[in-house]
């Protein structure tokens, strides 16, 4: 027979419940946008350095899916809403104190840019695509004209993009998980890690895959250091955060964290590209798609995570 003292009703199992009120959706729709902000960001970084022949991929073909992943990512948020025939309710204001407000008016000018920026070299791709009517080409024309002009809109909010989808964690102060300013830059830093991926399985350019993974390196090992630094912040901190942060150090997230976001995600795709760049021969499309997929990880265990962390003290 075993004795327990029991000091505490906190101590029973499930005494404090928490609610999932965010589900796939939530996640889903957090990866697709720093997807798409990642994709966009190095195709007009390319375009702002003059470095579009050097890197087709980048400015030309990767750009093309982004309208894709953006309207697939509005369509999760859109199934997560509760009252979905008031969504329009968004843009009859714009209140600069909310996370959402902000999402949704760059949603709202980066959805057509990446439109016209996949107009606009949907040429490059398919060479026999004619727009049929004048004012279409008339469009295309002042478009390329100013070409550098619309690289820096979208440069600017890809960023804003991509800092977005950690700050929409992050301004829940109810979740001490969440509750920390490294999740706007880890959020950034992974879809430009993810994005990078992206073109490096979409390039059948040797030296363009070459460069980008370099890149991607950097991303990675900044990616990884953001994480540290992060549970550091965490065991500093208050006795909530600490007990947030040992949800994934030994209790129920810490295999799933650790091994599919951080060394099958980050650590095992960094080796790899290491060992392409110095010439052993390693399937291309490997490491992309392990950091694609730790991309996709790190959204869903820290939305499930962040939700089973709660203030008790």
């Amino acid at each position: 027979m075993r004795e327990e003292i029991i000091v505490s009703g906190r101590m029973n199992p499930n005494i404090d419940p928490y609610l999932h009120i965010w589900h796939w959706q939530i996640p889903l729709y957090l990866f697709l946008g720093g997807l798409a902000a990642g994709i966009l960001f190095f195709a007009a970084y390319f375009v702002i350095r003059g470095k579009e022949k050097e890197y087709p991929t980048a400015v030309n073909l990767a750009p093309l899916i982004v309208p894709i992943l953006l309207i697939l990512g509005l369509f999760a948020l859109f199934l997560d809403l509760k009252h979905k025939l008031f969504f329009w309710r968004l843009y009859t204001v714009i209140r600069l104190e909310s996370p959402m407000s902000w999402g949704a008016w760059t949603l709202m000018i980066i959805t057509p840019i990446s439109f016209i920026w996949a107009a606009l070299n949907i040429r490059q791709v398919f060479p026999r695509w004619d727009w049929k009517y004048k004012w279409l080409k008339d469009l295309e024309a002042f478009f390329v004209k100013y070409k550098v002009v619309l690289a820096w809109v979208t440069i600017f909010y890809a960023v804003i993009l991509g800092v977005y989808t950690g700050i929409l964690f992050s301004a829940f102060n109810a979740r001490p998980l969440w509750n920390t300013s490294i999740l706007g830059p880890l959020f950034l830093v992974s879809g430009m890690s993810t994005g990078a991926a992206t073109i490096i399985l979409f390039s059948r350019n040797h030296e363009e895959r070459k460069s980008i993974a370099r890149t991607d390196l950097l991303l990675i090992g900044i990616e990884l250091f953001l994480i540290v630094h992060m549970f550091m912040g965490f065991l500093a901190s208050t006795q909530v955060q600490i007990d947030s942060a040992n949800l994934f150090l030994g209790g129920p997230f810490t295999a799933a964290f650790w091994m599919l976001v951080v060394a099958i995600g980050l650590i095992l795709p960094a080796i790899l590209e290491s060992l392409e760049l110095f010439k052993f021969r390693i399937p291309y499309y490997i490491p992309p798609i392990l950091v694609i997929f730790g991309g996709i990880m790190l959204r869903f265990i820290l939305a499930y995570a962040g939700q089973m962390s709660r203030w008790l003290y």
